[in-house]
């Protein structure tokens, strides 16, 4: 399989299919389900049409805690099918599809209650171990309190008894959804961003397409199918409102992320926690710590989902109950609010509804699919294909998904091996190295290939050591970035890693993106200015008291996308 390139020429190539072909499916949403469908679907030899309002991964698939997990509180609900399902996938992503971008990561579970909870929490993670099958992480380990305080010294003396060290996996949510995205195009897949579905094209009571907004161009196109997918997440409910009839509810529930400096809590293992309603996580990211999650019920604006300040300090005063050296709001890099498509329940407590997904024909010509997590993208892609390919009339492939790494994955356990040498040869320090590695995996060789033609890109970018300059093209040209919010907020995560949330960056990258995409001056003051009101935004955004408020404050800048919502 040769790698595409979701670059501007191919998205206007993919504009021209969209005008003139019938696909076998089409499908909305570019998060991690839409993503995984077309990939899913293209690999069986169906023809796809991927449309994305905004950016792939704009919406839960980057602000998710960026585990792939089973789940430990799902054991304590008795769900072990969900589990196992979840641990399976995990083992696949770490071995095969993903080896590049998924890596283990430990956690310790501090123990307050003596024999009885080590042994209520040793029950659970070996039966944990054991679901997970094969054995790519190692067995769990328990630890006296001194071993554990030495592993975590940012630990107060009274926070344990003793704890419980497991190991779990983690990715970059938003560039593991790109990277699926860009796979499905590989296999043939026509990936459209900035591309809002305004309505249903139908031929009596059967969906034959969507019709569809070009925001980039202001132009409107009817993009037609033998099978609409529904893999919107939260907004699941809108689409099916089109069509008339939904027989899948979807309840949004936000979850916020805090992201702080690794230097502020000093630990070689992440951390579980336990709260009042579920759990909290301290999770070992690059240079930081990410802190998460809340878990409230959310219906306000779907696209922009806001953090309040009570959210961050629910954070903080729930870690900081076990921490040394209590943070502070001035600690906080970055904040992140996702929303969560839970399948609705009875339970007014949105932690306990339902993680598991469901497929539904909501009305001739068109599935939806809803619910799930992040971990089993996978198998509910191929459950929506699987359900779409029995109203086609060719005969459909069992899916291969199982089997089909993604781009960057194939080479790269070779290319690691030999990333010293591969260091002298471009002339760059071997830990810049891995970090490309960790970012890119096999498809580094085009990023040093960039990087050959124009080794001033080698630059670190302003106000974000951690990048260079050649990482912004590169997301332009080959990674369908088309805005410096989709650059700075997914393709790296500037946004969330620096104190001024990516405005030095902002001014640095904008005109090498606009090197790709064909920019003037204007065009760069224009994407300077919205991506510093959306700062500002979501700044006052997380001053504000309540879900109301710091909702209305968002809602104060305008999506930089033409008619964006």
């Amino acid at each position: 399989m040769a790698s595409v390139a979701l670059s501007p020429e191919r998205r206007r190539h993919d504009l021209g299919r969209v005008r003139q072909e019938v696909f076998d499916l089409v499908v909305l949403g570019g998060g991690v389900t839409g993503a995984g469908v077309a990939l899913d679907a293209a690999t069986r030899g169906l023809t796809v049409a991927l449309l994305e309002q905004r950016d792939l991964a704009a919406g839960t698939s980057s602000r998710s805690s960026k585990l792939i997990h089973g789940g430990l509180r799902y054991l304590e609900q008795l769900n072990f099918s969900l589990v196992r399902e979840a641990l399976r996938e995990r083992g696949l992503l770490l071995q095969d599809l993903a080896p590049h971008l998924v890596r283990p990561v430990s956690f310790l579970y501090p123990l307050q209650h003596g024999f009885a909870e080590r042994a209520y929490v040793a029950a659970g993670v070996t039966l944990y171990d054991t679901l997970g099958g094969a054995r790519q992480l190692p067995r769990h380990e328990h630890l006296s309190r001194r071993q554990a305080m030495r592993l975590v010294p940012a630990l107060r003396g009274d926070a344990l008894t003793g704890a419980v060290r497991y190991w779990d996996a983690q990715v970059d949510d938003a560039r593991h959804t790109m990277e699926l995205g860009r796979t499905a195009a590989s296999f043939g897949a026509a990936v459209l961003t900035s591309t809002r579905v305004t309505d249903l094209l139908r031929e009596g009571e059967r969906v034959v397409g969507v019709v569809a907004r070009d925001q980039e161009r202001g132009e409107d196109l009817h993009v037609r199918g033998r099978q609409v997918v529904n893999a919107t997440g939260v907004w699941a409910d809108r689409i099916q409102e089109m069509a008339g009839r939904g027989r899948i509810r979807v309840r949004a529930s936000k979850g916020i992320h805090l992201v702080v400096p690794k230097d502020r809590i000093h630990a070689d293992s992440g951390m579980i926690l336990r709260t009042e309603s579920s759990v909290l996580f301290v999770i070992p990211w690059g240079r930081h710590w990410l802190i998460g999650t809340t878990d409230t019920d959310w219906d306000l604006d779907l696209a922009h989902p806001a953090a309040s300040a009570r959210d961050i300090q629910y954070l903080l005063d729930r870690v900081n109950g076990v921490l040394r050296t209590p943070l502070t709001h001035a600690d906080v890099e970055g904040v992140q609010a996702g929303l969560r498509p839970l399948l609705h329940g009875e339970s007014d407590a949105t932690s306990k509804l339902s993680r598991e997904h469901a497929v539904a024909q909501t009305v001739a010509g068109m599935i939806t699919i809803a619910g799930g997590k992040y971990t089993t993208y996978r198998v509910m892609a191929r459950d929506a294909v699987d359900a779409a390919a029995r109203n086609l009339p060719q005969r459909v492939p069992r899916s291969v998904t199982d089997r089909t790494p993604l781009l960057g994955a194939h080479g790269w356990h070779a290319l690691w091996n030999r990333r010293h040498r591969l260091a002298e040869e471009v002339g760059l320090h071997p830990s810049r190295i891995e970090h490309l590695l960790g970012r890119y995996g096999a498809m580094v060789t085009e990023v040093l290939d960039l990087l050959a033609d124009r080794p001033e890109l080698g630059a670190r970018i302003a106000g974000a050591e951690d990048y260079l300059k050649v990482e912004a093209v590169y997301a332009a040209s080959h990674e369908g970035a088309l805005h410096l919010d989709d650059l700075l907020t997914r393709r790296t995560r500037i946004s969330i890693e620096t104190f001024d949330r990516g405005l030095a960056a902002a001014h640095d990258v904008a005109p090498l993106m606009g090197e790709v995409h064909g920019w003037d001056a204007d065009d760069i003051s224009r994407e300077i200015e919205h991506y510093e009101a959306r700062v500002a935004a979501e700044v006052e955004s997380q001053r504000m008291p309540d879900d109301r408020t710091a909702d209305a404050a968002r809602m104060g800048a305008r999506d930089v996308r033409v008619g964006g919502t």
